[in-house]
């Protein structure tokens, strides 16, 4: 996957939205040093490249009756498209799996998954996750405790471009969002 060309602006939009992405544009346009217009123009061009996947709140699961947080490897019967294909389409029906990947290694799926408790999360273990298409076996680690949850992406590695030539002048004059007067 090729890394996208950014400029300065455009990650600096990128690390304020991850930070809050509740910012107005107006917030964010003086967080970043550019006047609204052109901010709004280069948020909207990044979600559309889909750099910008989503906005959303991270909720608090154990305030919210969660209190189980596991990490599940599966192992599947066989290693063939359809039973893969199976086996995702029914996860995607799962509400307890915040998250599914596939893998490499000795399994075939790592899941993240929440449930409300040890009983919660025996019953989907075995009677739900067990029950599902093409599923041989599954390994579960529970989570003691939270380090860390951020969900920000590392953007260090991005190196930005040079503004373009007219987000110098975006910056220093706003009078290009506004009509001009006639005198």
């Amino acid at each position: 996957m090729r890394t996208p060309t950014l400029d300065m602006f455009d990650l600096r939009i990128l690390r304020e939205l991850q930070e809050d992405g509740r910012l107005t544009n107006a917030e964010l346009s003086e967080r970043i040093g550019l006047s609204p217009s052109p901010c709004l123009r280069r948020t909207r061009r990044l979600e559309e490249e889909g750099l910008i996947a989503s906005y959303q709140a991270r909720l608090d699961a154990g305030r919210l009756g969660l209190g189980v947080l596991a990490f599940i490897q599966v192992h599947l019967e066989r290693q063939v498209e359809e039973a893969a294909r199976e086996f995702e389409a029914a996860v995607l029906a799962l509400p307890q799996v915040i998250a599914c990947y596939s893998v490499t290694g000795d399994s075939d799926y790592l899941l993240h998954v929440v449930c409300e408790d040890l009983d919660g999360f025996a019953h989907f273990a075995h009677d739900i996750l067990m029950g599902l298409p093409g599923v041989r076996g599954v390994r579960s680690s529970l989570a003691l405790k939270r380090v860390k949850e951020s969900g920000r992406l590392p953007l260090d590695h991005l190196r930005a471009l040079p503004a373009a030539p007219d987000s110098t002048a975006e910056k220093i004059s706003s009078n290009t969002d506004r009509p001009k007067k006639r005198l």
